[in-house]
This record gives structure tokens, sequence and C-alpha cells, in this order.
């Protein structure tokens, strides 16, 4: 039975059975790629996309789960007006080897909607799920703060 889900503004159908996790859906159905498998049981945070403005596990997540709630993806972020964290995360040059990204800035991006300033704590609580095997993370905090000051200065560079 077809499922129409709304994936980067977008509405977009796919025949897929209703268990079918997100990040299948999105990479394989949907040619979205940025998301992308760790462990498949939601602790990595490589897979992380924003449903309805908040992070969640693609991985684990079944499409029959999401309704009519909007999904967010890295793509998305980069189709609209340079977001502010994407900005911050090439100005401080956060990737090494770039595998978790899209996940650390989902996550980011969900933080900042919530906490526009937030403090190293509120950072380490809502990265704690991403984990990045090449330790970027005082690259990753630094690019939050950064991203915050670009979003209250309201746009980038």
């Amino acid at each position: 039975m077809p499922i129409t889900l709304q994936v980067n503004h977008r509405p977009r159908t796919v025949d897929v059975p209703p268990d079918s996790p997100l990040l299948w859906v999105l990479r394989d159905h949907l040619d979205l790629k940025a998301a992308k498998y760790g462990c498949g049981i939601g602790a990595c945070g490589a897979c992380t996309v924003l449903l309805d403005g908040r992070p969640v596990r693609a991985c684990t997540t079944p499409v029959s789960a999401i309704g009519t709630r909007p999904i967010l993806t890295l793509e998305g972020l980069a189709e609209a007006e340079r977001h502010p964290v994407l900005a911050a995360w090439e100005e401080l040059d956060v990737p090494q080897c770039g595998y978790c990204q899209a996940g650390q800035i989902a996550s980011a991006a969900a933080l900042l909607n919530n906490t526009p300033h937030p403090t190293n704590d509120d950072i380490d609580d809502a990265m704690s799920g991403n984990l990045c095997r090449c330790g970027t993370y005082p690259r990753i905090r630094q690019a939050i703060h950064r991203a915050a000051e670009l979003q209250a200065k309201g746009g980038t560079r």
C-alpha cells in the first residue's frame, strides 16, 4: 500500500511495507543518501533525521509511525537558504571522515531550534546520542556555538 511522507518540504509517495525503516525508504526509495547506516539499533546516531523538528533514528523508525509529520534530512537543510549549522560546520572544518556528520548536523539543528544559546552542557546532552569515531567532538561543540552566533545575527557569513 502506498505511503505518502512529507520529506524535505515535499510530499513523496513510496510503495513499501509499513514496517520498513525510514532509513531504507530515504536511501533506497527516495535516493537521499546523507543519513547513514551505522549500527541498526539507534545507538550511534549516523542515521539521525528530523521528524517534526525532533531528532529521530531513522534506522529504527518504521514509516508507519510517521503519519503526516514532516521529515527533514541533511539534503533538506542544504536546499534552503544557507542553514547556520551548515555554515558553521564548513567554516570550522568539522568533519574528518564525515560518516556521522548528517546525524550530527540534524541533532545540532534540533538543539538550536529549541535552545538558541546553548551551554556546553546543553550541547553535550543534545549530542550524546551521536557518536563520532574520529573524535571531532571539540570541533562539533565549537561549530554549534558558532551556529548559534550566526543564527542570532539572522544569517550566515
